[in-house]
């Protein structure tokens, strides 16, 4: 089948740049966004194919140019056409923190063309300021709040794509409502925590190092947010993607809380008070991540991301442990995937 919108996004790319260009398919995105390397020469970019009538780039755009000015190293902007949904991006590579680790399992370092061996603790470090730096920025534009109604929204993408999809189970309307009833309380803590711009995902596959070096580049920023100052923190070390263990989160949860602005730091007693609503900001973010993975699934045919569930299910489970959420109020959120048996 000719792709009719890839030949469009060649020829304007081509157009820009004034020479013959090589475009290549780029990692997918949970999106209708498309993203393709531009090659010419010695020099690549970055292609993002947005089509107007399903993503609008203005809202990164935006938000890019926010961050930018807020010291946060996203890629810089080479080219843009808004109406047919073309941009032509600064090339941050192929290596993102979750690559490094994976490359480098168990050698304490990720190493990458001839770069300097940079250590798990300068990558938590670097995230940690380059987080405290968005924090304290005023945007340049109107961000969404990320409010009660939003958060319940998201635990609904749980309840109706998860539980029939994944794990062949279809809640009664009465657990529906037991469920939200019994969330309610914990997403209240949320909402009361201090409001700061939120990147929304800051994660390890959005974290990228530029031909291997630091500092971070960061992508991915379109969806940002006014919401509580623990959430991008909880992506960070709660990562769907990783498995760090407890005592390196609570060392970085730490070091964070330390650095935190005193109007910031103030609403909470103790480090104690704030590493439990750190985990309860993860514990949230959980059960929509497993939503989502289920609806990219079964609603856009990217079964790929079935595969996230396994770990996702279990940082949910040890957090759901640790916050006490042991009753039946919550036996949804311990609904294992259905697994088909083979027939004789």
């Amino acid at each position: 089948m000719i792709d009719h919108r890839l030949k469009q996004a060649t020829r304007w790319a081509i157009s820009q740049l004034g020479d013959e260009c090589e475009v290549r398919p780029l990692a997918g995105d949970a999106s209708f966004r498309r993203y393709f390397r531009v090659v010419q020469g010695l020099k690549s970019f970055v292609l993002m194919d947005a089509p107007p009538d399903k993503e609008d780039i203005a809202p990164f755009l935006e938000v890019r140019k926010w961050l930018d000015m807020a010291a946060v190293k996203v890629p810089a902007l080479i080219y843009e056409d808004r109406e047919q949904g073309f941009l032509l991006l600064e090339d941050f590579g192929d290596v993102t923190w979750a690559r490094h680790l994976n490359l480098n399992a168990g050698s304490g370092c990720v190493e990458e063309r001839g770069a300097e061996k940079v250590t798990l603790k300068q990558l938590f470090k670097d995230a940690r300021e380059q987080l405290s730096a968005l924090q304290v920025s005023i945007p340049s534009t109107s961000l969404p709040l990320f409010d009660l109604q939003r958060m319940q929204r998201e635990c609904d993408l749980y309840l109706d794509w998860y539980l029939p999809k994944v794990a062949a189970y279809t809640p009664t309307d009465e657990e529906r409502k037991s469920f939200h009833a019994a969330m309610l309380p914990f997403l209240e803590e949320l909402l009361a925590l201090p409001q700061v711009p939120v990147h929304l995902d800051y994660h390890s596959r959005n974290l990228m190092l530029p031909d291997g070096q630091m500092p971070l580049g960061v992508i991915d920023f379109q969806d940002a947010v006014m919401g509580p100052v623990t959430y991008d923190l909880a992506s960070l070390l709660y990562d769907c993607y990783q498995r760090y263990p407890e005592a390196q989160r609570c060392e970085q949860s730490r070091l964070f809380f330390e650095s935190l602005p005193e109007p910031l730091k103030a609403p909470f007693k103790s480090f104690e008070t704030w590493h439990r609503l750190l985990r309860l900001t993860a514990m949230q973010r959980h059960i929509k991540a497993i939503g989502i993975f289920s609806r990219l699934a079964y609603r856009d045919g990217k079964l790929q991301f079935l595969d996230e569930v396994p770990l996702t299910r279990f940082h949910l489970l040890e957090e759901m442990q640790a916050l006490g959420m042991c009753d039946l109020s919550f036996a949804l959120l311990k609904q294992a995937p259905f697994e088909k048996k083979n027939e004789a």
